[in-house]
């Protein structure tokens, strides 16, 4: 059962010689995946058209073929068409381009705020609003939660963890809950970024950003620092647990017990 859990969880990292995307495991991230696979075809389409074009200018555009060229300098309905027929494409385009542009900056009322601060070369996380948690008898758990986390050396890591991903301490988030992400600096430029959740916000000193997160499924989410900051850029890993309601419970009292 571990190693069929471990296989599962693997899908939401990096793999070797990976081209495709990682499992989507936000709205976010589906919308990202879906407007690409969308803006795909034009690209496709287009560029077979700008290759047939490349190709009959080679072989027709030839003394041989065309020993005496034809003498004009333009023609006013291939350049309406050359204008409009793009501009058309563009606004098909910025349509749902607009549309998940805006809904990644939506803000929604968090049941959850999670304050992340960028070290070199480490992160720091702070649960500081109450952690609420909705069951049957509507429980709430008062109380801080703030821990560093590093990464896990090659010397110490156990059979079946990812080298250069793994970390001491990780993140835990609850599944099917709005998070507010609250992401700063302490020294220099630092970018928090995990694939399977479609984000990748700067974390910039003096500056305060804020992402949302709705996480659709639990598992283990991998992914790293994205912006250079220093020697050991390398070596900032992310690693986010999401839970059930009652495993994150289980997790939040036992964090603030510690």
């Amino acid at each position: 059962m571990s190693i069929f859990k471990f296989l599962i969880n693997k899908n939401d990292a990096p793999e070797a010689w990976q081209f495709g995307f990682q499992d989507p495991a936000t709205p976010m991230a589906e919308g990202m995946i879906s407007f690409h696979h969308y803006l795909m075809f034009f690209v496709i389409v287009i560029g077979i058209i700008v290759c047939w074009l490349l190709y009959k200018a080679v072989t027709l555009f030839n003394i041989d073929v065309h020993p005496t060229p034809q003498k004009f300098t333009h023609s006013s309905a291939l350049e309406i068409i050359w204008t409009v027929i793009p501009a058309i494409i563009l606004l098909i385009i910025a349509a749902p381009s607009f549309s998940l542009l805006y809904s990644l900056d939506e803000t929604i009322d968090p049941d959850l705020t999670l304050k992340i601060v960028g070290h070199q070369w480490y992160w720091s996380y702070e649960y500081s609003d109450p952690i609420i948690l909705e069951d049957e008898n509507s429980t709430e758990v008062p109380g801080d939660i703030a821990f560093d986390s590093y990464l896990i050396q090659e010397a110490d890591l156990e059979l079946g963890q990812l080298r250069l991903l793994e970390v001491d301490n990780r993140v835990a988030l609850p599944v099917n809950k709005h998070i507010r992400l609250l992401i700063t600096s302490a020294d220099v430029l630092h970018c928090w970024a995990i694939s399977s959740f479609g984000i990748k916000v700067d974390a910039c000193p003096g500056r305060l950003s804020q992402a949302s997160l709705f996480i659709l499924r639990e598992g283990s989410y991998y992914g790293q620092c994205s912006e250079i900051c220093g020697v050991n850029h390398g070596f900032m890993p992310i690693v986010v647990d999401v839970k059930s309601a009652d495993a994150y419970k289980a997790w939040a009292l036992n964090a603030i017990e510690e």
